[in-house]
């Protein structure tokens, strides 16, 4: 299976739009982090307005960790589509090249080519999340320090020490992890149907784009759907930077998920093995 995985890899890694996802998140992170460096200060102040107004806030709140969480959110609305890039070309890549029907020629089962070209995607998609990591984390501390992380929300103002940081921000990109896979295997699953994969690409953001507007809209006909929806669960990260942290929520969202995962992957290899192959 390793050797199958690995073909797979190389397959992805060879080829140059792979490299776009990497290139289009540093840009972001680094354009972020010059504006941060820039006028920091100044979009601090206006920030917390309010809050100065009723506290008193002493020293310098603007550090790599507060950084970290403002690329996060960030980020993760982009994120999906630089998966779909590849998750999305997978198998529809491989029909559109006319080499699908010759890969089954060999005495590999259908099954295990498939798991091999599904592992091969988690693995760019935790590649990427690493990179993403190293840059929003590691960078922005190098660059602003470590300090206090203050957290802004709707009902109320979460203030961690920085020395509760840390753990959590590994707990949250392993969270990003497991959402990320979910918006992997939703455009590798798609990608079974298409020619092209274009295709597979468009159909992915638009499922995401009307499952989040599902998801957001606070309509009694709505709600019945929304915890089975996996986008209500992607920002389940986000729990885990309340104090103290929601973990039933949390580990509730990582749960369903993971089935959602689970559930595309075993609807891929259904319908790859009923799949007629012409091309």
């Amino acid at each position: 299976m390793w050797k199958l995985i690995s073909i797979e890899l190389y397959k992805i890694f060879r080829r140059p739009r792979t490299y776009i996802s990497f290139v289009a998140i540093g840009a972001i992170v680094v354009l972020i982090l010059l504006a941060f460096y820039a006028d920091g200060e100044n979009y601090m102040a206006f920030g917390m307005q309010a809050l100065t107004q009723t506290f008193d806030v002493q020293g310098s709140l603007l550090n790599g960790y507060l950084i970290c969480f403002v690329i996060l959110q960030t980020l993760l609305i982009h994120v999906p589509l630089l998966i779909t890039l590849i998750a999305g070309d997978q198998v529809a890549g491989e029909a559109n090249m006319g080499t699908l029907r010759l890969l089954l020629t060999k005495p590999v089962s259908r099954s295990r080519l498939l798991l091999a070209k599904f592992l091969a995607t988690i693995v760019y998609t935790l590649a990427l999340l690493v990179w993403m990591a190293f840059l929003s984390l590691a960078v922005s501390i190098l660059v602003f320090g470590t300090g206090d992380l203050l957290i802004l929300k709707s009902e109320e103002v979460v203030v961690l020490s920085g020395n509760d940081v840390l753990w959590r921000y590994a707990g949250a990109f392993a969270f990003a992890a497991i959402a990320m896979s979910t918006v992997a295997a939703l455009a590798f699953f798609l990608s079974i149907f298409a020619e092209n994969s274009i295709g597979p690409i468009v159909s992915t953001m638009s499922v995401i784009i009307v499952f989040t507007i599902l998801s957001s809209l606070d309509i009694p006909v709505f709600n019945a759907l929304k915890p089975y929806l996996f986008t209500t669960h992607i920002i389940g990260w986000k729990g885990l930077f309340d104090d103290p942290v929601a973990w039933v929520p949390v580990c509730k969202s990582a749960v369903i998920l993971l089935v959602h995962i689970i559930v595309f992957l075993l609807a891929s290899v259904f319908v790859f093995n009923k799949k007629d192959i012409l091309s």
